[in-house]
């Protein structure tokens, strides 16, 4: 058997504690102590003004307010649902048994949205005609408001459409 060295072997039993340096929090760093301390050791320190601080200023009002928008009447004013769409959802509802609120849950608004919209208080947002014409099956939007959605609805389209592309006379083209 080979021998070993005759050197003396030993073991350290003192307990070896290892820890994860953790880096300073920013709340740590703001702290009047921290920084006190940073500049006596003559660390870099950074201050910030933050440029309304401390004030109870309120952010620049818009130029127009909505008040005065609400009120104008000029061609910067807001264009509000027609009387013939308020009265062709009231009427189509109406023939449908359907309550504002029941509207308003099947075309995924709230029933404010559908009170708005029959009062003429709402801005048309295309959207949310389309989803009433679906539901509803009236057309809101376009030249034939309140027709319903059904074949002679699609037949008098096509024909506006060619009557508004075609130019022709009454008279037959072999008098003249």
């Amino acid at each position: 058997m080979p021998s070993r060295s005759a050197g003396e072997l030993t073991q350290d039993w003192e307990p070896v504690v290892l820890r994860k340096q953790t880096k300073a929090k920013a709340q740590d760093l703001r702290d009047p102590k921290a920084v006190n301390q940073a500049l006596r050791t003559g660390a870099p320190v950074q201050t910030v003004r933050k440029a309304e601080a401390g004030s109870n200023k309120k952010a620049p009002a818009p130029a127009v307010s909505a008040r005065k928008l609400e009120q104008a009447e000029d061609a910067a004013a807001l264009g509000r649902v027609g009387a013939e769409v308020r009265q062709a959802i009231q009427k189509a509802r109406a023939e449908k048994k359907m309550s504002q609120a029941e509207l308003a849950k099947q075309i995924n608004e709230r029933p404010q949205v559908v009170q708005e919209y029959e009062s003429g208080k709402a801005v048309p947002n295309q959207a949310v005609l389309a989803k009433m014409e679906r539901v509803l099956g009236v057309k809101l939007r376009g030249k034939i408001i309140g027709r319903g959605k059904t074949r002679l609805w699609r037949f008098v389209m096509i024909r506006e459409k060619f009557l508004t592309r075609a130019t022709f006379s009454l008279k037959p083209a072999w008098t003249s």
